[in-house]
């Protein structure tokens, strides 16, 4: 039995055994360890907006993405090291694995030291450029302060576990963030309820809890020496694992900073609308954490189990997983989408104490609701893409449908919708340009996953 549990936790070899088994006793974990993830946020949506009111909510709504905008570096890191540990992994070549996780952990630390002093200096003036209400500016500025005082570790716990995740080990990953929730959690409370720290309350506890789960990753990886070795000659940078792992981490990295820099783009556009609608849309975008977990926890499965099989050189079965990965994801997504319909009000009521608040965030989901099922092909398509070696395709599809129909389809909507009553314009353009474009995103995905270029991307 210990042996059994034992093995639970180690890395999992995925390039036997039935694919779909595989893909999901790999995805469950994981599937559960990114809702303890958005419990992160969401917590602290919900105990501002209980305990400080719904300004406060919308500060930490308005904070969100040009602090997603920020992270994009260790967005890129992780997913190259990510890519990089599987196919190794897969190839049992136990030296390149070393390197790679050596490079990777000296190549964070860098990263944060610089994003930590750059991202201070600017954090206030942004806020003004876009236009930040008054009423919040202070709000915003002091939680990503903070958030960014403590970078290092958020940074170190999520490319950590992303190499992790490359083994095959998605169980420690998840048992670390379960334990950093719970202190996630109540350190909200206790600063918030307790302290009356408000928004500064929820970011530092938030920047403890990611320091404790970070550390966990450590300890996890310095006993996993059956399968790499680490040691102070690995951490020295090596500029060959270095430059890979940010060809293959950039095109991901700059994925996610154009979905950020258009988040940021669309939150000028948000907040032209005023706080009651700010305050919808961090709701709604809490939910959404939710109704995307299934969706990015099958990406990041196919991106493992490609990246396995594409260094065994098993592509047959990479497809033959890709299939089935893919319909059990959207499968999945179209169940947890229609239970969030259902249960609109009720869910976004825990949030606000404002009824009229709660029914218009509820409203404005259903707009979001078939695209949940579109983004489960895209995510899991992308997956296998960025696994076999190619995170430029799904680069180019995301700032195609993001910066070409997203950002200029919501401001459009807006100036075509003006009318004397409603001098910005309707305000479901936000989310009816979210939604064409994950449609339009899915299709595209398709037809390139279908085209097979990512077959020549192996390392």
């Amino acid at each position: 039995m210990l042996e059994k549990i034992t093995r639970l936790f180690g890395p999992v070899d995925m390039t036997q055994g039935r694919p779909w088994e595989k893909i999901i006793l790999f995805t469950i974990p994981m599937l559960i360890g990114n809702i303890a993830q958005q419990l992160y946020n969401t917590v602290d949506s919900i105990v501002v907006g209980k305990y400080v009111g719904d300004n406060a909510l919308a500060a930490v709504g308005s904070a969100s993405p040009i602090f997603n905008l920020l992270l994009v570096l260790f967005v890129g890191i992780s997913m190259g090291a990510g890519i990089m540990v599987s196919q190794y992994y897969g190839s049992r070549d136990r030296e390149n694995l070393s390197k790679t996780i050596g490079s990777t952990i000296t190549l964070t630390a860098i990263a944060s030291v610089l994003l930590m002093i750059l991202g201070s200096l600017a954090i206030r003036p942004v806020l003004v450029l876009l236009d930040t209400p008054e009423s919040i500016l202070d709000w915003c500025t002091s939680y990503l302060l903070i958030l960014l005082w403590g970078i290092a570790g958020l940074a170190y716990y999520n490319i950590l576990c992303g190499i992790l995740r490359g083994l095959g080990d998605s169980l420690s990953a998840l048992v670390y963030l379960l334990i950093a929730t719970v202190i996630n959690i109540v350190l909200d409370v206790w600063f918030v309820a307790g302290f009356h720290m408000g928004v500064s309350g929820v970011a530092l506890a938030t920047v403890i809890a990611q320091f404790i789960s970070a550390v966990l990753c450590v300890l996890k990886l310095r006993k996993m020496t059956d399968f790499f070795d680490l040691k102070l000659q690995y951490l020295k940078p090596d500029k060959e694992n270095i430059l890979t792992v940010i060809r293959l981490g950039l095109p991901s990295g700059l994925t996610q900073a154009i979905f950020s820099l258009a988040m940021v783009v669309v939150q000028s556009l948000t907040n032209s609308f005023g706080e009651m609608i700010i305050a919808a849309n961090v709701i709604i975008m809490r939910v959404d954490g939710f109704a995307m977990m299934p969706n990015f926890s099958f990406g990041t499965a196919m991106t493992t189990y490609a990246g396995q099989n594409v260094g065994a050189k098993q592509f047959e079965r990479v497809k033959q997983g890709a299939k089935q990965g893919t319909l059990i994801a959207a499968g999945t997504s179209a169940v947890i989408t229609g239970l969030i319909l259902l249960f609109g009000p009720l869910l976004m009521g825990i949030f606000t104490n404002t009824s009229e608040l709660a029914q218009l965030s509820a409203d404005m989901m259903k707009i979001l609701a078939v695209g949940y099922i579109a983004m489960a092909v895209t995510q899991s398509l992308s997956g296998v893409m960025r696994g076999a070696g190619d995170t430029i395709t799904p680069m180019w599809i995301s700032m195609l449908t993001t910066v070409a129909v997203r950002v200029p389809l919501a401001y459009g909507l807006a100036y075509f919708t003006r009318t004397p009553e409603l001098p910005q314009g309707r305000y479901e353009c936000l989310w009816i340009s979210l939604l064409t474009s994950w449609v339009l995103g899915a299709l595209i995905t398709f037809i390139f996953y279908k085209v097979g270029r990512w077959k020549k991307k192996a390392l």
